[in-house]
């Protein structure tokens, strides 16, 4: 864990350096950022990610990490194995065993499952990467941001962001609200707490238009669904760049948001281990921690955030979960 403590502590160096230019300096607290002790009931990592969600299987020519967070995973999985077998976890361990690791993601990808070769991406840093979309633009008031992300990584980055003296609102999907009100109420808070909230449809034609109006006139917006969402709502980043030059479009996701792979999903354990941030134990993977792909990416999106707005805005600051892992993994 020694490499990946210098992790965190160059993504909160950058954050101090760059947050005390543009406002107040924040301080990350490196010991409890990616701590979530209390807060859920996590067992030591090994095999199984420490919520015991996500588990490390050995297929016919390597590792994969098999996420099933959601109920509706779970009845994907007969889908997903193209057999008609029951959903548990020696049925999948057994499986899996026989198969190619690469088959397995591919159609788990289809099925929107967020399952993970380890070690299938690479990086050379734990950092968010920057892509000019606009000429930018110069900003004047106070930082006024738009957070529509959920979770982890995304809060994390406008949690950063309001420590640094910016007005954020957190918006969320009165459909859809974040999974962490109701099952992690503590990291909502500590996530949360410094911001406004509010809500909006997006299924609903006058909310989605005040959204755009909200997002045209922000100088940060941090989001953590995939492109399609957006597509859908007609607030493409084309369109939103065009209204707002200076914009600063914070897109966290689990494998790129301009990647041949945008529309896979990932959670933070494996994101992790896509990543290959993994120990090693007799030549196996096991876990090293509490899905370190989302404190990692949170971090990083902030900082990218920060570096963007010091380039006067105009960039889509493309916060991978695997791809920061990947880095985390490098460096450690």
């Amino acid at each position: 864990m020694t490499g990946l403590a210098a992790t965190f502590r160059a993504l909160a160096h950058e954050i101090a350096m760059r947050s005390a230019v543009l406002g107040r300096p924040v301080d990350i607290d490196v010991a409890s950022v990616a701590d979530r002790t209390g807060m859920l009931d996590l067992k030591p990592p090994g095999l199984w990610s420490p919520n015991r969600s996500c588990r490390l299987v050995r297929a016919a020519d390597g590792w994969i990490a098999v996420n099933l967070p959601r109920e509706t995973d779970r009845e994907m999985v007969p889908a997903w194995l193209e057999a008609d077998v029951d959903a548990g976890w020696p049925t999948i361990i057994r499986i899996v065993r026989e198969r190619p690791w690469r088959g397995l993601v591919d159609q788990a990808r289809l099925l929107a499952l967020p399952i993970a070769g380890v070690g299938e991406v690479s990086a050379d840093r734990p950092d968010a990467v920057l892509e000019r979309r606009a000429a930018g633009a110069r900003r004047s008031g106070p930082l006024n941001v738009i957070d529509l992300s959920s979770m982890w990584a995304g809060p994390l980055c406008g949690g950063v962001l309001a420590a640094m003296g910016a007005s954020v609102t957190k918006l969320e999907s009165r459909g859809r609200p974040d999974p962490t009100r109701l099952t992690m109420p503590a990291l909502h808070a500590r996530l949360n707490g410094g911001k406004s909230l509010g809500d909006f449809d997006p299924g609903d034609r006058g909310d989605v238009a005040r959204l755009g109006e909200a997002m045209a006139t922000a100088d940060v917006v941090i989001t953590g669904a995939r492109p399609r969402a957006f597509q859908q709502m007609g607030l493409t980043p084309d369109v939103l760049f065009a209204a707002n030059p200076g914009l600063v479009w914070v897109a966290i996701s689990g494998y790129g948001w301009t990647s041949e792979a945008s529309d896979r999903v990932a959670f933070g354990d494996d994101a992790a281990a896509a990543g290959g941030l993994v120990r090693r134990a007799r030549g196996q993977p096991r876990f090293l921690g509490d899905a370190l792909a989302d404190p990692i990416t949170g971090l990083a999106a902030a900082a990218g955030a920060m570096r963007a707005l010091q380039e006067g805005g105009g960039f889509l600051v493309d916060a991978a979960l695997a791809r920061c892992a990947a880095g985390a993994a490098r460096a450690a």
